[in-house]
């Protein structure tokens, strides 16, 4: 089956943001795209930190954080892959650098390098000022999309 046509990244963008499909962890998380960059395999993310992912210090519990690197860095590769494949993560380190309070946070994912059965994706989650909260590596499986 041949690939389909490529998507501009105004296109891709619109795809996302418009996509009436949004799994659930995506919409717990408060994702969304704001940005694509298909030439250097770049896609930037919003993320909503909300009350409930916090911990009894006010700071949002760290799998929440690793959970919005996760859904950034899968979907930075779904992109890659023109929409035509998912890419579970194998393994996935994270750095924790700040803590990231109840609010706003935007992520940033990108390709490192894609194969023919794994791909190298890094991301970094950044708090409302800008401040650098945690960075994530992954390896990932590119396959076609299939359910589970």
């Amino acid at each position: 089956m041949p690939e389909p046509p490529r998507l501009t990244d105004a296109e891709m963008l619109a795809r996302f943001q418009n996509s009436k499909k949004r799994p659930p962890c995506t919409e717990t998380l408060g994702m969304r795209l704001v940005g694509v960059d298909q030439a250097n395999m770049v896609s930037r993310f919003e993320f909503e930190a909300r009350q409930d992912f916090a911990n009894p210090t006010g700071a949002i519990q760290g799998g929440f954080i690793a959970a919005m690197l996760d859904e950034a860095m899968s979907t930075a590769a779904i992109i890659a892959s023109n929409v035509t494949m998912n890419a579970p993560t194998l393994e996935m380190k994270i750095s924790y650098l700040r803590p990231l309070f109840v609010g706003k946070a935007s992520a940033e994912a990108k390709i490192l390098k894609w194969g023919k059965s794994t791909c190298f994706i890094e991301a970094e989650l950044f708090d409302p000022d800008g401040k650098l909260v945690a960075k994530a590596s992954a390896t990932q499986a590119p396959k076609a999309f299939k359910r589970f």
